[in-house]
């Protein structure tokens, strides 16, 4: 059966009216932005503290067990009195980012390009406004859009996805608005094909069943969900390309990439498909510029102790792949500025 959720909607407009009552009241000392720059909302009040959320994903993805990794290694290395960091199962990159401008998140896992549309106002939160009370504080690692079936369906293109049962990724997830991209791409609009709106691990152990015909996942590579699917079925990753590549890449910020044969025993041949970033980013005016660098330094430098497999991009040589376009959160930068890293 189908899902359908209005919550995107809700959060984006909620968004919308919270940071449109920042800047009606003058009591806050919050500064109007510049209306020629990105966000034009004024700032949120300053509400620091040090009991945090930390936004990740759904539980069968990659950022909730990544994510319960890094807040681990916060909890085991900020030195800051009072300092908890919590990671909290969600719909990860839209709704982690509009939970931030609301309050109830500090912290958050996404895919750099929402974070992008974000704080520019555009895509999924021209509606709802600009959220600009969030800092990059670091890369995670690379994501790769992974397009999966099965064999026996016969499903060799996405363009064969018409009138299928395709999960396209949870509401407010990078993943959906990535396979929807793509999806119209191939000429495929909502209603061409039976959506479900459900995290990556959900989806195989659906593929697995029968139960759906192919699943979206922005995901690391390789994925563990994906290498499980494999001993029970014969997987086969649908490529994005040629027509159809060109558009995503005119489209928005996603970058070609070749799925090595080697990255899945299954695997004869690359695949051609897209892929971004995950970043950390966090609240600027509920993180503050202290407490943000004591999260920084204690999570990269000490990132040899996640023991997730992508916890290997946790680098200060990769730390500021994803920053582009976006603001720096003030204690990121500082961190970023004594290391070196910055120009």
């Amino acid at each position: 059966m189908k899902k359908k959720y209005s919550f995107l909607t809700a959060t984006l407009l909620s968004v919308g009216l919270l940071l449109g009552a920042c800047g009606s009241d003058d009591s806050t000392g919050g500064e109007v932005a510049d209306p020629d720059e990105p966000g034009t909302e004024a700032e949120a009040p300053e509400d620091f503290r040090t009991d945090l959320q930390m936004g990740t994903g759904s539980t069968g993805g990659t950022y909730f067990p990544l994510g319960q990794e890094m807040a681990t290694v916060m909890q085991n290395n900020v030195e800051v009195e009072g300092f908890n960091v919590s990671a909290v199962a969600s719909g990860a990159s839209l709704e982690n980012l509009g939970n931030i401008a609301s309050g109830e998140f500090q912290l958050g896992m996404t895919v750099h390009i929402p974070a992008l549309d974000a704080y520019n106002g555009a895509n999924e939160f021209e509606e709802g406004g600009a959220i600009t009370n969030f800092g990059f504080m670091g890369h995670i690692y690379p994501e790769v859009m992974q397009v999966v079936t099965t064999a026996n369906t016969g499903i060799t293109s996405i363009a064969e996805l018409e009138g299928k049962r395709v999960a396209i990724g949870p509401p407010g997830s990078g993943t959906q608005a990535a396979a929807k991209l793509i999806l119209a791409a191939y000429g495929l609009e909502d209603g061409d094909y039976e959506a479900f709106e459900e995290g990556f691990g959900d989806a195989a152990g659906r593929l697995q069943d029968g139960q759906l015909d192919a699943s979206f996942g922005l995901l690391g590579l390789p994925a563990g969900n994906i290498t499980e699917l494999a001993l029970q079925r014969e997987v086969v990753i649908l490529p994005v390309e040629g027509e159809a590549l060109a558009y995503v890449e005119e489209n928005s910020d996603y970058a070609h990439l070749e799925i090595p044969a080697d990255s899945y025993d299954f695997l004869d041949a690359p695949v051609d498909t897209v892929t971004a970033y995950a970043i950390l980013v966090g609240s600027t005016n509920q993180i503050s510029e202290e407490l943000g660098y004591e999260i920084v330094k204690g999570l990269y430098e000490n990132a040899d102790q996640v023991t997730h497999a992508q916890g290997i991009h946790l680098t200060k040589e990769n730390i500021l792949n994803g920053s582009e376009g976006l603001p720096l959160h003030p204690g990121a930068e500082r961190y970023f500025e004594e290391a070196g890293l910055l120009e």
